[in-house]
């Protein structure tokens, strides 16, 4: 499918109210009502000033039924699952998920998007000589050329061969780091290497960085990492579902910001451990902090006979959460998510997401958001996902469970409100089911926001007055 604008500017403009879930769900109202308890100042540290809105108002319904967005706000459809790359090397892969929006030359943006693929994907990344790393697995990255106004320039491979490509992050040498989430060796589901990687992809010129498995970060389930820019170190967020859960590492590079291709040179990674706190998901009152955080080395980085969470990291033992998930960088701080996590699968205590903040320097952790249980979010698995900083100053969430899925903006003052909601019905009227967004992420100039439906994969460019 060729690029499509649509606009949805065909409402009046309304100021933010409270709904319930269930109201915005049945009627289509301006925010979401999501509890959110914390320190908000916290989560935008060295950002710019956040707009004083409460939200941009109602969604207008989207008359073509993919994207309701607010008055004034338009989208474009960049690319869809099934249609043919603009490269010739096949068709656009499906489960679109993270996502980074990359500066080029001449005002240019490379979109770097990751493909969820298991074995089992509808449509897989096409193979292409030298940039391939397992010619069994499925998943991998496309990239996007676009100009200033969003026109598709281009479109192609950018790694393929990689397995459930989920998120990762970007680099400060203007690369994206994809992460596959899963531990699958050779032999599994027909894989002829071992999977569980991170791998380097140069969005505008894809063979600089080819498809490197970089080893030394480890061989575990990666969901999202973020790159101190002063010192180089790289932090990691593991994404397991199962108990002992994942960890949260740091890699310290032998080459720090040396640039493209220089995380091959390798390095030490770590497991962070909290003393006496075995497992975040125990923490319910924001604001409690946690002094002197210890980072201890992983045995064996490429967990070649136990996976790395249940290694043995001596006496005092490792400090595990349930479904780390996104993770950013932010002042001097780093900043990841811990999707979700309930009592009944092992976790210490219940909760529908949490925001963590780590000080490098004072070797301090700190809760500094906790999303429930005791909201109107009464279903399991509403939680926030990725999450990304916004061009007003704000966060935009990528919200992950039941029901009509939406994005999310928060604002310095903790107001919720509903930016984009998706229209996609993947399943049959009488049991709906939506694609959850994914890879959310702005332009350089903050003037477009990029967004992912997982399924039907769809790349959607969102403009408007976002200042």
């Amino acid at each position: 499918m060729s690029s499509e604008t649509r606009n949805t500017a065909t409402a009046a403009t309304a100021p933010r109210h409270t709904a319930t879930r269930r109201q915005v769900l049945a009627g289509g109202g301006a925010a979401a009502a999501i509890a959110f308890t914390g320190a908000f100042s916290e989560l935008f540290a060295g950002t710019a000033a956040a707009r004083g809105h409460g939200g941009y108002g109602p969604l207008v319904p989207d008359p073509d039924g993919l994207l309701d967005l607010p008055k004034g706000f338009r989208y474009r459809v960049l690319s869809r699952e099934g249609d043919p790359l603009r490269s010739g090397e096949g068709k656009v892969p499906s489960n679109h998920d993270g996502m980074a929006a990359l500066a080029g030359r001449h005002g240019r943006v490379h979109l770097v998007r990751n493909h969820e693929n298991r074995h089992t994907a509808k449509i897989g990344v096409p193979t292409v000589a030298g940039l391939t790393y397992d010619p069994a697995a499925k998943g991998g990255c496309t990239s996007l050329e676009l100009d200033g106004r969003n026109k598709v320039l281009g479109e192609r491979v950018a790694i393929a061969g990689t397995a459930v490509n989920c998120a990762g992050g970007p680099t400060p040498w203007r690369t994206w780091l994809t992460c596959e989430e899963t531990e699958d060796k050779a032999g599994t589901n027909g894989y002829t290497k071992d999977h569980g990687f991170i791998f380097e992809v140069d969005g505008a010129d894809p063979r600089r960085t080819g498809a490197v498995p970089l080893t030394a970060m480890g061989r575990f389930q990666h969901e999202a990492i973020a790159v101190d820019p002063k010192n180089g170190i790289v932090y990691e967020t593991e994404d397991a579902f199962d108990k002992p859960f994942g960890l949260f590492y740091r890699f310290l590079p032998a080459r720090p910001l040396g640039g493209t291709g220089s995380l091959r040179a390798g390095g030490a990674l770590e497991a962070m451990r909290v003393p006496g706190l075995p497992d975040l998901s125990a923490v319910r009152e924001t604001g409690a902090s946690f002094d002197r955080v210890e980072w201890v080395p992983v045995p064996d980085p490429l967990a070649a006979e136990t996976p790395i969470r249940l290694q043995d990291f001596g006496p005092k033992g490792i400090t595990h959460a349930q479904k780390l998930e996104g993770c950013y960088w932010g002042g001097s701080s780093v900043y990841f998510v811990s999707s979700f996590a309930r009592s009944a699968e092992g976790s210490a205590a219940d909760h529908y997401g949490q925001v963590w903040r780590y000080e490098p320097k004072k070797r301090r952790l700190t809760l500094v958001v906790v999303f429930g249980p005791d909201t109107d979010i009464q279903l399991p698995g509403e939680s926030p996902d990725n999450i990304c900083l916004a061009a007003d100053g704000g966060l935009m969430v990528c919200e992950d469970g039941g029901g009509a899925q939406h994005v999310l903006g928060v604002t310095r003052r903790g107001e919720v409100y509903t930016m984009a909601r998706g229209r996609q019905n993947i399943g049959t009227p009488e049991e709906p089911e939506w694609g959850e967004f994914a890879g959310v992420a702005f332009s350089p100039d903050g003037s477009t926001m990029y967004v992912n439906c997982y399924t039907p994969g769809t790349t959607f460019a969102v403009t408007g007055p976002w200042c």
